[in-house]
């Protein structure tokens, strides 16, 4: 887990780490070093086009007003368009060590970041385990070694901070100056009865209100005070507690789909060994084969004997070194993804919901896309498996033609072989996995599929990859499937027929219209209801109206009614889409003005007519 708690800066282990508006980690020391000054942004400037997460210059009510910005209070969570700040202004900026994005800052400067309160607990714990030392919490650069605590500061030091920011004079001569190692036992009681005379965090803008609500829009832990407040009004607002547990529960699935993974690169890491066992005996029986059959020649042929035997172990030390460097990269990827999944182990045993909703989602993000990266290479590496040699001596013509003496390498491959338990189908796609079977030789494949009614074989995919993922398939069908290799001498046999049988299409978070040249009908939960005359053509115009003040959704063609409102009772946050058969163009308008017979004089009309 060391690399997943170590400054990407410095690469020392966190000291007083803050947290990025990228969900990225650095040290305080480092982010004062690094960040930059930038002078005299005109507003013609491009700051607003600059890839990067801006954190908040501005006063919440858009005045123009430089201020300290809140922790957690960035532009781009609250809703509001990023500004470029006043042209006399003095701001900083700092590029992320790790995804390089530019966070923009007022005079404060970096000191703005809001402190990373989960990353400096692990990073306590982790060193206590292991029983590594503190480091000085005032090194500009690279954090050295503490050497003593104040227990009135509570800061640790190192003999040259010590000397430069706590003289033993003055005021100061009265501070009691312990070992590092004291001071942490004293930093963690405390922390141990701060935990324990309070359950959850003070609100920063009300300190003496807990923390009890957290709002999905700001991404930020509010009190009673705050959700009263103008700002998040129209927010939608839940109980703190039940949101962390709702992204404890989602994290914990994540790690858990990782974990399988991890599992499995356990396993195929074994198979990488276990096939440079099966090349030397492969090897070993090739050896053989050749020693039979030279025996029966010349002496003139035993130089090119040891040249064959040369050349097959060759290819075997060139194969051996390619399964080694596989086995280092796959060990390798497999240390990082358990020091990922050991941070999120620590991260889930937060108490603080405050604390461990700060990285929730940045964790669920890394867990998901190291969870597809996985898929995706070990997709690729498992076709690079050859426990065997592709070799096979010809000695027809060895009598007459010593010279010519040589392998004969290539032979049509052998069928390939399904991995039953990567073959899977979701939604309306399916997804195909397969090894060649040793020891072909295989330039590429041919991967076949029915209609999923029973009907003939078609080709799907022609190419090097051994897994395919077919989309646009239909709902509730059983799909046959097979596979075959070839090489320039020719196409193997098939694999085995798999079958796999892909979702009922139940469409339960979904309302929407089915219109074609003639008649339309609505669609909610795989139901069809309310059919209706009349359908488009080329150049029909197609109007989606969503009513969030009366919660319901209405469909028009040509700016007329298409049936009667289609849905109500609409709640929850809404996605459009849209699907079209193919050889089909549209174009897509937003944001317009509702049709007239949408007002408020013909809403109180609709009222009067269903009354």
């Amino acid at each position: 887990m060391e690399e997943e708690i170590k400054c990407a800066v410095c690469k020392q282990f966190f000291t007083n780490p803050v947290l990025l508006p990228c969900y990225h980690a650095i040290c305080l020391g480092c982010a004062i070093q690094h960040q930059q000054t930038v002078q005299n942004l005109e507003a013609s400037d491009s700051i607003d086009n600059v890839d990067a997460d801006k954190l908040s210059v501005l006063s919440e009510t858009d005045s123009g007003v430089v201020c300290s910005s809140r922790p957690c209070s960035y532009i781009g969570s609250l809703g509001y368009q990023a500004q470029s700040p006043p042209s006399n202004s003095l701001c900083f900026s700092l590029p992320c060590p790790v995804c390089k994005k530019a966070t923009f800052f007022d005079e404060q400067g970096a000191k703005n970041l809001p402190s990373f309160n989960l990353m400096k607990r692990i990073v306590e714990k982790y060193c206590e385990s292991r029983d590594i030392g503190s480091k000085c919490e005032l090194c500009e650069s690279v954090a050295r070694d503490a050497t003593i605590f104040c227990d009135q500061c509570q800061v640790f030091y190192c003999d040259a901070c010590k000397v430069k920011c706590h003289p033993m004079r003055g005021p100061l001569l009265k501070h009691s100056l312990i070992s590092p190692h004291q001071g942490r036992i004293l930093l963690k009681n405390r922390q141990a009865q701060k935990a324990k005379s309070c359950e959850s965090g003070r609100c920063f803008d009300h300190p003496n209100e807990l923390l009890s609500h957290y709002c999905l829009l700001c991404r930020y832990p509010l009190c009673g005070f705050c959700v009263e407040e103008q700002r998040h009004g129209s927010h939608d607002i839940q109980p703190l507690s039940s949101i962390c547990k709702a992204s404890k529960t989602e994290l914990s699935q994540s790690l858990q789909q990782l974990s399988e993974k991890a599992r499995a690169v356990t396993e195929f890491i074994q198979r990488l060994k276990a096939a440079s066992e099966k090349l030397n005996a492969s090897c070993e029986e090739i050896e053989t084969a050749i020693s039979i059959q030279i025996g029966a020649i010349i002496e003139a042929l035993k130089a090119r004997e040891q040249e064959l035997i040369g050349f097959v172990r060759q290819d075997r030390d060139s194969k051996v070194r390619r399964l080694k460097e596989q086995v280092s990269t796959c060990t390798g990827k497999l240390q990082k993804t358990t020091g990922l999944m050991q941070f999120c182990i620590e991260a889930l045993k937060e108490t603080d919901p405050s604390t461990f909703l700060q990285v929730s989602t940045m964790l669920v993000h890394r867990v998901s896309s190291l969870d597809i990266t996985w898929q995706n290479e070990m997709a690729t590496l498992s076709s690079r498996i050859t426990p065997t040699l592709d070799l096979e001596l010809d000695s027809d013509s060895v009598v007459r033609s010593v010279e010519l003496l040589n392998f004969s390498r290539m032979k049509p491959p052998s069928a390939p072989f399904l991995i039953q338990e990567e073959c899977v189908a979701e939604n309306n796609s399916i997804t195909v996995a397969w090894l060649s079977h040793p020891p072909a030789f295989v330039e590429g494949y041919v991967l076949e599929l029915d209609d999923g009614s029973g009907g003939t074989f078609r080709e799907v995919y022609v190419g090097k990859e051994t897994v395919c993922t077919v989309d646009g398939l239909h709902f509730n069908s059983l799909y046959q499937t097979r596979v075959k290799a070839f090489n320039s001498c020719g196409e193997g046999p098939y694999s085995e027929i798999i079958g796999l049988h892909t979702a009922e299409g139940k469409d339960d978070k979904g309302w929407s219209m089915y219109v074609d040249h003639q008649r339309s009908w609505f669609m909610h939960c795989n139901v069809h209801a309310d059919r209706s005359d009349g359908g488009i053509t080329s150049g029909s115009t197609v109007g989606i109206l969503l009513d969030l003040d009366r919660r319901q959704l209405s469909f028009y063609i040509n700016d007329e009614p298409q049936g009667p409102v289609a849905f109500t009772d609409l709640h929850g946050v809404f996605y459009p889409a849209i699907s079209i058969n193919r050889n089909v163009t549209v174009t897509l308008h937003t944001a317009l003005d509702p049709p007239a017979t949408d007002t408020d004089d013909s809403g109180n009309e609709e009222d009067k007519n269903r009354d």
